[in-house]
């Protein structure tokens, strides 16, 4: 997987990462929009506001269980990566990021030009800006820092 590098920690090691690769396992397709993602959540309706939204960010799965995903951001970073591993390879094999999902498969995540400067421009904020966002509330300024670096690596392979 091209994204091991990234993958892990402080991206794609959060309860929202496994949120999404359960929606993404869920959802039952080979290829899914970044615009039906962020409408999965709701997060849509933020307008690109992913600072501090103010509002939980939930969804309904499959079983009827309502899901959430805690930092707006953290959903963000993860899709990136993910976005940057079909850059490369085509696809992301969803068990290689959560081996926990009972249904796996490949799926390629796909971005409209809107979708591609909402990411671009959410990447590049979050890498100058990361205490301007909530989830300064749960991390050290340094790993807030490691975060915000990462992502701006992220944001450079994506789009240069």
């Amino acid at each position: 997987m091209y994204i091991t590098k990234y993958w892990g920690n402080f991206i794609g090691g959060t309860d929202d990462s496994l949120t999404l690769a359960e929606l993404l396992a869920e959802m039952k397709k080979e290829e899914i929009s970044v615009s039906e993602i962020l409408a999965a959540f709701e997060m849509d309706k933020l307008n690109g506001d992913f600072r501090d939204p103010g509002i939980c960010i939930e969804r309904t799965d499959a079983a009827g269980w309502q899901v959430l995903i805690y930092y707006a951001i953290d959903l963000i970073s993860d899709l990136a990566a993910l976005m940057l591993e079909c850059k490369m390879s085509g696809y992301v094999d969803l068990q290689e990021i959560d081996s926990d999902l009972e249904e796996g498969g490949r799926v390629r995540i796909t971005a409209s030009e809107e979708d591609n400067a909402l990411i671009n421009r959410t990447l590049a904020d979050f890498a100058e800006n990361p205490t301007a966002y909530d989830l300064k509330e749960m991390m050290t300024p340094e790993d807030l820092q490691t975060l915000a670096n990462l992502c701006g690596q992220i944001r450079e392979e994506l789009y240069g």
